[in-house]
């Protein structure tokens, strides 16, 4: 780490009041915050005390007089063949219109709106809506299946939900009006109204008389209708979006309003190196917090030009994303391992049949970045290319090389340096004292987390405490169940999850969740699920199954046909993001003499390495059938 990144670093923890003072100072704020931290609850932390500000305001009204007419939305849908540019005045229209429907739907602030939407604009226009009114937003992945959803549903028991007829992917329609109805039907807190933007990939479309609505013809009421800022405290809640973790339930990531605002423009200046008037691409889903962060929220606050893309990384060719960074200038670009993968796999040419020279660099997050990727993807472009690490509980970037503060020497398959307001320690296990250079330990973070964090469990405090802050008994630090290890020059290195969640090609996955779910067959009596390495998407799920009939999966056709009604489980409960990579039968799993299950050695043996200690092994017959139906 670099003496001036040092410093930095250290400002922002030892002179903490006045570093982030002034990183404040780069969004509008209605009322001035009367302290910078409140921390007088650990593990809580309310950031810029008493201050009053608001998201949309800060992404749309601020930048009206001097950015009118520049692009805030550039949407580009290669499935529909459709591109248009959505200016910060045309934006502000539309986000009021969307605005004034949702209040006249009984929205205010403090209500939720649930959002499960294709990356249409509408999408972006209901989120800035929704914070507009001081109301919160919980956007779902639009692959998520019904019960999923439901689960959603429940946990934050909105008042209006948001959905569309369908999604795209790959020229395949995918109805979501069916599974918004499907889930409806399960929830226990359904929402009172539905409002539907229809595209028209839908035929015969059924609506519920008083609880569906087309936005359409809500949109024409309120044409041109202004609707005022809300004004909220700088900890109230701006959304909640949904992780997997280790029990079936999903956790509420619930996140404040003027600390994330601050993190991201900060972000945007010191780590991504973007400013007003640039065009970013990032080639997440606004489902994700990639999306929310770095499509939404921190470019519109930055006053830059935010390109929103659908379609696949490979249609109409592998060359579309490049031909996109050609035809709008875009200047930062953000994408995932999985899919630099995907790209590798394709003809060279559409690497270098673009002009890319207003790409000042890419980065890349979601799951561990290996060196050769890393390495293929930096001379392909031949531009530098930055790891960096975080979380959806994080909000913006834990581990980042800091562009916009200095350059600094990039190491293949590393994401640098904690960044400033994160104090990152990588510790032992065993006694949570600091780990030697090159030594394994577990990535952890003393608290206060800085701004733009979670703030804690949407309802559940008890359980923010308990998942993240309770790893050590005698050492209150955030664990973010990642190995990892801090080089001799003070880069740092992940090395996968300490936990049971799978990252599928920068989707979490908790192994409880998809093991529920494939528990819904009849002839399933007990079930395994690890994430094993997968060349193209970082990890997938493997399934070990016990049936409860053993008569039924003995001829291999038999099997597959079993095989296949599981995977089709998953799907209905979880999506197809959730579907394992293959289903294998056993008559028993491993597991100790008091009945733990030895999770670690099966994945150990599924990827071909070691099972590991074994000396609590009930019965030894076990590991070698998981061997036996690894090998095939």
């Amino acid at each position: 780490m670099s003496k001036k990144i040092q410093q930095i670093h250290s400002d922002s923890l030892d002179k903490r009041d006045a570093f982030w003072t002034n990183e404040a100072k780069a969004i509008h704020w209605n009322k001035k915050f009367d302290a910078v931290l409140d921390y007088s609850k650990p593990p809580f932390a309310k950031w810029f005390v008493n201050g009053e500000t608001n998201l949309c305001f800060n992404a749309i009204d601020r930048h009206l007089e001097e950015r009118g007419d520049q692009a805030a939305i550039v949407y580009v849908s290669t499935e529909t063949n459709t591109e248009c540019s959505i200016s910060y005045s045309d934006l502000s229209r539309e986000v009021n219109k969307f605005a004034a429907v949702l209040r006249a739907k009984g929205v205010g602030r403090g209500d939720r709106v649930l959002i499960y939407m294709p990356m249409i604009p509408e999408a972006i226009f209901a989120m800035l809506a929704t914070v507009r009114l001081g109301a919160i937003h919980s956007v779902v992945f639009g692959g998520f299946a019904s019960a999923s959803l439901a689960q959603r549903v429940d946990d934050c028991a909105p008042k209006v939900m948001v959905t569309s007829d369908a999604g795209l992917r790959g020229g395949r329609v995918i109805p979501y009006k069916g599974l918004v109805d499907d889930a409806i039907s399960l929830a226990s807190s359904p929402p009172e109204t539905v409002i539907l933007v229809n595209r028209g990939l839908v035929e015969g479309m059924s609506m519920v008389e008083g609880r569906d609505f087309d936005y359409q013809a809500l949109a024409e009421i309120f044409e041109g209708v202004s609707v005022d800022v809300t004004w909220v405290e700088s900890s109230e809640p701006s959304y909640i979006l949904y992780t997997s973790g280790t029990t079936g339930k999903p956790k509420g990531v619930q996140r404040d309003t003027g600390g994330y605002a601050v993190a991201l423009a900060s972000s945007i200046k010191h780590i991504y190196d973007g400013a007003a008037g640039e065009a970013i691409f990032t080639t997440s889903d606004i489902g994700w917090v990639v999306g929310h962060s770095y499509i939404v929220y921190a470019p519109l606050i930055m006053g830059m030009t935010t390109i929103l893309y659908e379609g696949l990384p490979t249609t109409p060719d592998a060359g579309i994303w490049w031909k996109l960074v050609e035809k709008y200038n875009v200047r930062v670009m953000f994408s995932s391992p999985t899919a630099i993968r995907v790209l590798k796999k394709q003809d060279p040419k559409y690497l270098s049949q673009y002009d890319i020279s207003s790409l000042k660099h890419l980065f890349l997050a979601g799951e561990p970045l290996d060196e050769p990727t890393h390495s293929w993807i930096s001379s392909a472009i031949n531009k530098p290319v930055i790891d960096h690490f975080w979380q959806t509980e994080t909000g913006w970037p834990i581990l980042t090389s800091m562009l916009g503060i200095e350059k600094t020497p990039i190491k293949f398959g590393s994401p640098s340096f904690p960044a400033y307001g994160y104090e990152l320690k990588v510790l032992r296990e065993d006694d949570a004292s600091e780990c030697d250079a090159n030594e394994k330990g577990l990535v952890s973070i003393v608290p206060p987390l800085p701004p733009g964090c979670m703030t804690t469990v949407w309802g559940d405090d008890e359980r923010f405490v308990n998942t993240y802050f309770s790893t050590f008994r005698n050492k209150l630090v955030y664990s973010t169940f990642d190995w990892g290890i801090r080089d001799e020059d003070g880069y740092h290195f992940i090395l996968g999850r300490t936990d049971d969640v799978i990252n599928t090609a920068g989707h979490r996955l908790g192994t409880r969740e998809i093991e529920e779910a494939i528990q819904m067959h009849g002839n399933v009596a007990e079930v395994a699920v690890v994430g094993v390495a997968d060349e193209l998407k970082g990890q997938m799920p493997l399934a070990f199954v016990v049936p409860k009939d053993m008569s039924l999966v003995e001829e291999q056709d038999q099997a597959g046909t079993q095989a296949k009604e599981i995977m089709k489980k998953v799907d209905e409960s979880l999506g197809a993001i959730a579907r394992p990579r293959n289903v294998h039968f056993v008559s028993m799993l491993p597991k100790t003499r008091s009945g733990k299950l030895l999770r670690r050695s099966i994945q150990a043996i599924a990827e071909g390495k070691s099972p590991g200690d074994l000396t609590t092994l009930e019965d030894p017959a076990a590991i070698d059938q998981i061997k036996d139906a690894v090998s095939g």
